[in-house]
């Protein structure tokens, strides 16, 4: 079996991050990611971008992940928004109702 690694590259300006994710989000990655991104939304007015435009594959570790994020920016008043999410990913969050209650930004690709 292959496995995909998951490439992180956070730009900041200020308190504004874009986080652009390229690879997969599985159970192996996941951890990374959450190192990585929970440190972000822990610090009040942080606005944080989630760039999915390439990421190829999203499981329900890496969903996790996402709701932790979720979680801890609206304990800590700052902001995550996922920005890019395609078709493949987008389907994750609608099965699981989050695009209800997460500001997601649809890529019409």
């Amino acid at each position: 079996m292959v496995r995909l690694n998951l490439k992180i590259d956070i730009l900041r300006e200020e308190n504004n991050y874009i986080v652009r994710l390229t690879g997969e989000i599985d159970v192996y990655t996941a951890p990374k990611l959450k190192d990585k991104l929970l440190p972000l939304t822990e610090k009040e007015g942080n606005k944080i971008k989630i760039d999915l435009a390439n990421t190829t594959y999203l499981d329900s570790t890496g969903l996790g992940v996402f709701i932790s994020a979720y979680k801890s920016t609206k304990q800590n008043n700052s902001n995550l928004k996922l920005i890019h999410v395609r078709d493949r990913v987008l389907r994750l969050f609608q099965v699981t109702g989050l695009h209800e209650i997460m500001n997601l930004e649809i890529d019409e690709r």
